[in-house]
């Protein structure tokens, strides 16, 4: 505790330390919610929950300064919980585990949430610091931002009111983002009766782990691969070739993260065991090999387990192999006019075949909503010729760039004069909530920044120290400067 609470800035680091010993997975936000509450009333400051849960600060302007354009601060407080799995932890109930290691804030096997634990840190020791100079502000913290921007979505009309927004959710110190990508989930499943298993067969349980995951929106393009893609080649060859069987399949957990581990429990003759145990010692090696430099950590291992009673269907289990094996995933296409920025992806994030029930849930991003009805329509087709039962839901459209943005030039110029040189202005390929706020609020000047992440949505998230000093300065250097309305 005491490495983190002295690193610099110490108001903000302070406020992030706090923020991990406060359970907060999304859909489980009741403690932090109400830790955030009694924060901003023991500070002083208007704080109040919406009906949706999303917790509001109003903040006077300093004196001198009420003609200045409101500014409205957003982060959301929920975080994604991914663990490794040799991990103990409960994110229902235990606090995170922050160390300082180099120059580098992480946790210890589990995500860190400073996704988005710093952009919520920042608004804290905004509200706090009565020497700061501001016109009048405005803190949206929102709820469940990781699981379907709920929090965004619930909020009325009329709840707050601003001319600035401040998105702190961005991961690279030094760039600004004025757009994003939009969203949409895919949900596929099916019922099936399961037959009993042969009881002359052996019960395997394979397991694929240590895969570095990541962001399916930041990391989608990276090259990563996919335990669920990985999972279905293995499958599809030991049916072939082996006369397996399908027990269960589990993998992946969250529809934003790409799948680091997967399992899946077969049944095999007794004499086609040695070829399938050969067959993962293969897979493994020729997997390593082709994703040489990136998955460094893959492990691919079979053992003996006990014969279950029932198994999926020979066709049920053909349909849904080949349709896994066959979806879309990753990246459709990179932007025209910008081709190092991702246009259009899937992530295959969730797969959950076990006990009479199928379920395989995707999210789709595009910056273009034509691309975006594309490839869900690409999947739905996919998994529809599987016999499955296909709904989409959560849509919500991108953020559309606006290049002439008044709140863009100033900080731009305002970067350049703090650290002597240009932040980028880019897109992202992730759901930022600027979009669906910007609806409800017309006419908001939008622009999303924040300190430099790495590996958020997977336990090797972490944040670099010495970009959350730059990012909390400009963040004060920006309110100090905010325009007259």
């Amino acid at each position: 505790m005491n490495d983190i609470l002295s690193l610099a800035p110490q108001n903000v680091w302070k406020h992030f330390y706090s923020l991990t010993q406060v359970p907060r997975p999304s859909g489980h936000l009741e403690k932090v919610q109400a830790f955030l509450l009694e924060f901003g009333k023991s500070v002083g400051v208007e704080a109040f929950q919406d009906e949706v849960g999303n917790i509001i600060y109003r903040k006077p302007a300093t004196p001198g300064m009420e003609n200045r354009k409101t500014v409205i601060l957003q982060a959301h407080m929920d975080m994604v919980p991914q663990k490794n799995k040799d991990v103990e932890h409960d994110f229902e109930t235990d606090p995170i585990q922050p160390v300082a290691d180099g120059g580098w804030v992480r946790a210890q096997g589990t995500t860190l949430g400073a996704d988005d634990g710093m952009g919520v840190a920042a608004i804290m020791a905004v509200m706090e610091d009565k020497t700061l100079k501001h016109g009048p502000l405005v803190a949206l913290i929102t709820a469940d931002e990781e699981t379907g921007m709920y929090g965004a979505f619930g909020l009325k009309p009329g709840t707050i009111d601003g001319d600035i927004l401040l998105n702190l959710d961005s991961e690279e110190e030094g760039e600004l983002y004025i757009g994003c990508a939009g969203g949409e989930d895919l949900t596929a499943t099916l019922e099936y009766k399961e037959e009993e298993t042969d009881p002359a067969d052996v019960a395997l349980k394979v397991t694929l782990k240590g895969l570095r995951g990541g962001h399916s929106g930041i990391q989608i393009g990276w090259g990563h691969a996919n335990a669920n893609k990985l999972m279905a080649r293995f499958l599809n060859q030991v049916i072939a070739y082996d006369e397996a069987c399908l027990v269960s399949w589990e993998g992946g957990n969250m529809r934003n993260a790409i799948p680091r581990e997967c399992e899946a429990v077969i049944t095999v003759p007794e004499e086609e065991v040695g070829d399938v145990l050969a067959y993962v010692g293969e897979c493994e090696q020729v997997w390593r090999e082709e994703y040489e430099t990136i998955e460094e950590g893959l492990s691919f291992k079979a053992e003996r387990v006990e014969l279950p009673k029932y198994m999926v269907p020979e066709e049920i289990r053909d349909n849904l192999v080949d349709a896994i094996y066959a979806c879309p995933n990753g990246v459709e296409r990179y932007i025209p006019t910008i081709p190092d920025t991702v246009e259009t992806s899937s992530n295959l994030a969730i797969v959950d075949i076990k006990g009479g029930k199928a379920s395989v849930k995707i999210l789709t991003r595009s910056a273009r909503e034509s691309m975006k009805d594309y490839r869900n329509t690409a999947l739905e087709s996919c998994f529809s010729m599987a016999g499955m039962h296909v709904e989409r839901s959560g849509g919500y459209s991108g953020w559309e760039p606006n290049v002439n943005s008044p709140i863009l030039h100033a900080m731009k110029e305002a970067y350049q004069a703090q650290f002597g040189e240009v932040p980028e202005v880019k897109v992202i390929h992730a759901g930022l909530e600027c979009g669906i706020i910007g609806a409800v609020i017309p006419g908001l000047d939008m622009i999303s920044f924040g300190p430099t992440l790495v590996g958020p949505h997977t336990p090797d998230e972490k944040c670099e120290i010495a970009s959350v000093a730059k990012f909390y300065d400009f963040l004060t250097a920006t309110l100090a400067n905010t325009p007259e309305k």
